[in-house]
């Protein structure tokens, strides 16, 4: 008999699911299946046949649909996004149904009316990584699209997609959909201007002098974030797009801003040279321009000019007191400046202690320049709370407190201050009066990433896991990349018995541990919160993986050991977990007092909570923080 071979050809896949299908049908299991069959008539057919696409199959809250055209593929998901986005409108967020969607173009095998093979797999993956709302596409596709469609790519990077041999390049496409809720983001601007400060250029030939050009972006998002008439993108979110090169259009669109101000820096010797160039967002055209050639003993001169500037050109009033606190530099010391921009760069560079190390020894030294910087205070009260929970022997709350005390009298609308001020309090469990601190930063600054993350972990400890996801959400849409947010937004939604969005908040913290990976492969903490979220979707092995390779860089940290201890407690490994917790107990009374009450509340031991050595395990932590405060 003569041998049947399989066809093969190549088309572009989309694979697309329901966002939380099994929540969704728990809270209203008829409601659920009639309204797909709704989107499936009314919106999933008519489009897909509008864009020539053919429906492989449908699988309960999925869809595999075929095109010969990788444009029509893509067309055919943000038309589906749409759709879907405007059938959700008015319906409690309970109820709403939300697509992720992922496209590949790629080989595929034939057999009857189905297909598979790596072309189909890639797309299934993809989608598994996609956001809530979102389409994530493959580089092939995005090879073949980018210069047809008027859509805005995001690039992800490379990941390693189970079963998938190689790593594969992943894109996400610009929508204006929600990822979170699937609610409709507006598409007209805040109703007051709206500004994005993109990362200046370091054009100075040194890359050491990158902590400067970037010190310089964070304190003219700052100045203008102090002034009431302006909408401004914080920082951390818009410091993602740094070393990208990037459209100014579809900067704005994405940020959904009306403007976007950029520049550059070079700094050589006693002189600097600024340029910037404000931008109308909407048509790409020039509004204001200008370089600057100064001492750098003109520096803080040179920064007021440039923000009242803006402010002026783009016509907003400019309140008494709101001048007064950007011209409120806390220092005139150029050098003392420096080494706080230089500390700030290692601040915002990670969370090993390495890296807190190095920007508390700058900090002081900004400090032993000038003994009335406030900033430095409040920087240096920063880092200690970080090398704290971290379990540094030389760190302790009361230097915190020392030092943001310090801080808020020199300046007492300092935000920072009144955010370490809080993380110290918390520290100790005076969680009242930690919130208290948190609400004075976020009234000073409502961007403030830690207040917002601080004042998130407040809550938790406190059994307020509602709250909590308030304010990890907000701080997760401040500072997108950061993985530990991600970790902390799955833990509290265990907590609410929201598996679903848990394992939503895992997978996306995962892309996050990923891209920081490939630029920080002996990054332990990372490593370790990704085999925890690992564990969390299911991926074992990969979990373990990385766990062995945080264990290998992180020796015997504290710190880790905690997490390596969530990890195994994930997988039911329960002596294990024990294992590692148990040496908790040889950390300082300081890093005990932060711990306990967090291990009696973090939902990743769950598995082992009522496990006779957890028990004990506790109740020795207890005597031992009594022994040492009696």
């Amino acid at each position: 008999m003569a041998e049947i071979r399989a066809q093969r050809r190549l088309a572009a896949i989309l694979a697309a699911d329901v966002v939380g299908y099994s929540r969704l049908m728990e809270h209203d299991e008829a409601g659920t299946l009639a309204a797909l069959k709704a989107r499936r008539n009314e919106v999933l057919s008519p489009t897909v046949a509008q864009h020539h696409g053919r429906v492989v199959k449908v699988m309960g809250d999925g869809v595999l649909v075929e095109f010969g055209s990788a444009v029509d593929a893509v067309q055919c998901a943000v038309e589906l996004q749409k759709g879907f986005n405007n059938a959700n409108l008015g319906a409690p967020e309970t109820s709403r149904i939300i697509l992720r969607i992922g496209v590949n173009l790629g080989d595929v095998i034939v057999e009857g009316s189905d297909i598979y093979g790596d072309g189909v797999n890639v797309a299934a993956r993809l989608e598994g990584l996609a956001e809530p709302g979102g389409i994530y596409v493959s580089s092939t596709v995005h090879e073949h699209v980018t210069s047809k469609l008027a859509l805005a790519f995001d690039d992800l990077g490379e990941h390693t997609l189970k079963n998938i041999v190689k790593p594969v390049r992943v894109y996400c496409v610009g929508m204006n959909v929600s990822g979170k809720s699937g609610e409709h983001l507006a598409v007209t601007l805040p109703d007051k201007p709206s500004i994005a400060v993109l990362p200046f250029a370091n054009m100075s030939g040194d890359p050491e002098q990158e902590y400067f050009s970037d010190g310089i972006t964070e304190d003219i998002i700052t100045d203008l974030s102090q002034v009431s008439g302006l909408s401004v993108v914080a920082r951390n979110t818009v410091f993602t797009f740094k070393g990208k090169a990037v459209l100014i259009e579809e900067v704005a669109k994405k940020l959904n801003v009306a403007y976007v101000l950029e520049g550059s820096v070079r700094k050589a010797g006693g002189r600097v040279r600024i340029t910037a160039q404000l931008i109308n967002g909407r048509g790409g055209d020039h509004v204001w321009a200008e370089r600057y050639d100064r001492t750098l003993d003109d520096i803080f001169n040179l920064q007021d000019e440039i923000s009242k500037t803006i402010v002026d050109v783009l016509k907003v009033k400019l309140l008494p007191e709101e001048l007064k606190t950007i011209t409120n530099r806390s220092t005139d010391n150029p050098e003392a400046y420096e080494a706080l921009l230089m500390g700030r760069s290692f601040l915002y560079s990670g969370v090993e202690t390495r890296l807190m190390k190095a920007a508390q020894r700058l900090f002081a030294k900004a400090i032993e320049i000038d003994p009335n910087y406030a900033r430095a205070y409040a920087a240096l009260a920063d880092c200690e709370v970080h090398l704290l929970i971290a379990n540094d022997p030389d760190a302790s709350y009361e230097a915190i407190l020392a030092n943001s005390t310090r801080a808020l009298e020199l300046e007492p609308g300092l935000a920072d201050a009144h955010a370490s001020r809080g993380g110290a309090l918390f520290i100790i469990g005076r969680y009242a009066e930690a919130e208290a601190e948190f609400e004075r930063a976020l009234a000073l600054d409502a961007s403030s990433f830690e207040a917002h993350f601080f004042y998130g972990r407040n809550c938790l400890v406190r059994g307020q896991y509602e709250k909590a996801l308030t304010l990890f959400q907000r701080a997760a849409s401040l500072s997108p990349d950061d993985y530990r947010v991600w970790t902390h937004l799955e833990m509290v939604y265990v907590s609410l018995g929201r598996s679903d969005d848990a394992k939503e908040a895992a997978r996306q913290g995962v892309l996050r541990v990923e891209k920081e990976i490939k630029a920080h492969p002996d990054n332990s903490s990372a490593l370790c919160f990704g085999a925890i979220m690992l564990a969390e979707i299911g991926e074992a092995d990969r979990a373990l993986s990385w766990a062995s390779r945080a264990e290998m860089f992180a020796g015997d940290s504290i710190q880790i050991q905690y997490n390596l201890g969530c990890y195994y407690a994930k997988l039911g490994k329960s002596d294990k977990a024990i294992d590692c917790l148990e040496r908790q107990l040889t950390a300082s009374h300081a890093y005990l007092l932060i711990r306990l009450p967090w291990m009696q509340q973090d939902s990743d031991l769950d598995p082992i909570r009522t496990h006779p050595r957890f028990v004990a395990l506790v109740d020795r932590m207890k005597a031992q923080i009594a022994a040492t405060e009696a």
